[in-house]
């Protein structure tokens, strides 16, 4: 058993994205094949993109906690609200300022928005970037179309089950994914 990140990657004040964070995290925990662990990038509130943290002269001790959390997972799972076709600024700040942390790492998406499409532009853009920086991003996703009639305020939904099994599409292939690529680091 290993440990799972959920990256909730909105900062926006009356997000919605991070109902559907908790619910995954959730989800994995009773799942019992893996641990979950939620990193929300509110919390952080990390300053804008300078550099690298290998370039860093003095990074800031939360940028080293998320590092040595992502290094040491198993596997990411990103819940991303679609804005504009694209992801958060939060979270393009966090891609671009890992480097290693991402090579190799097996990567589960969801896309959230508030209309039919369910964050569909959004999964193209997150996918091309996570290429870029060597992560590995799995055939597979989970996406939430208006998250407003499916999640409550308080984060409770009418269709768990549903949702459920949605979700385990993506988990599936995320929990695949972490056991090919122990055996190939194994090998």
């Amino acid at each position: 058993m290993g440990t799972i990140i959920i990256l909730s990657s909105s900062i926006r004040t009356g997000r919605k994205s991070h109902r559907v964070a908790e619910f995954i995290a959730n989800v994995i925990q009773s799942d019992g094949v893996h641990q979950a662990e939620m990193h929300d990038l509110n919390h952080y509130r990390f300053p804008v993109f300078e550099e690298r943290l290998k370039f860093l002269a003095d990074p800031l001790p939360e940028l080293l906690a998320l590092s040595d959390a992502i290094r040491a997972s198993v596997g990411v799972i990103i819940v991303a609200p679609e804005y504009n076709g694209s992801f958060p600024a939060a979270l393009k700040n966090v891609l671009d300022v890992f480097t290693d942390e991402w090579k190799m790492k097996p990567i589960g998406l969801c896309a959230v928005s508030g209309g039919h499409f369910g964050g569909a532009q959004l999964l193209q853009s997150l996918q091309f970037t996570l290429w870029k920086v060597g992560a590995w991003v799995v055939p597979a996703s989970f996406q939430v179309p208006f998250v407003d009639k499916t999640f409550k305020e308080d984060g409770s939904t009418e269709d768990t089950e549903g949702l459920k099994k949605r979700l385990k599409l993506l988990t599936d292939k995320l929990y695949w994914s972490i056991e090919a690529n122990a055996r190939m680091q194994e090998a």
